[in-house]
């Protein structure tokens, strides 16, 4: 009878603290997906990691979330359509990055706002990043990296391919 009485409340002890982190992360939703949003647009040369639900972040604050992710057929970029709280106005030479947000994965889009305080952009669904910088294949530059390091990389290749008879 003394084990069950542990367990039960061992369970209980379970259900308080996971209804805690839901309130949490519920509480940690921020106002982007009210609907007081306006959207804009970024065509980036890779959007690896980037996916509806994406955060948009400025100052590392959320204040948006990606809507779509395609790509054009015409550039053969990636478009990229996020929503943004309509209380943040961006200069028009504001740029769209997008950043990891640790080793092991996950991605955001950072907004870094321009300087230029006489035009923003517009908040009617037009509005497009003149300015922006895709993801980074890290393990290009690791391998480019050890190839430096070692001596070896690129040049190695094209000293071998020219001693190489005809």
């Amino acid at each position: 009878m003394r084990e069950s009485l542990f367990e039960t409340l061992v369970g209980l002890v379970v259900i308080v603290v996971a209804g805690f982190f839901l309130l949490f992360s519920l509480s940690q939703q921020s106002g982007a997906s009210t609907g007081d949003n306006y959207v804009l647009m970024g065509k980036f040369g890779r959007a690896d990691g980037v996916g509806p639900g994406t955060d948009v972040r400025i100052a590392g604050v959320k204040v948006g979330a990606v809507t779509s992710v395609d790509v054009d057929p015409k550039s053969m970029k990636a478009i990229v359509k996020m929503n943004v709280r309509k209380d943040i106005s961006l200069p028009v030479d504001s740029t769209a990055q997008i950043q990891s947000d640790s080793l092991l994965g996950g991605s955001y889009i950072y907004v870094l706002a321009g300087g230029d305080p006489d035009e923003n952009l517009p908040k009617d669904g037009t509005g497009v990043f003149d300015y922006t910088r895709g993801t980074v294949d890290i393990m290009s530059l690791l391998l480019e990296a050890v190839g430096n390091a070692t001596g070896g990389g690129d040049q190695g290749a094209n000293a071998k391919a020219e001693e190489a008879p005809l």
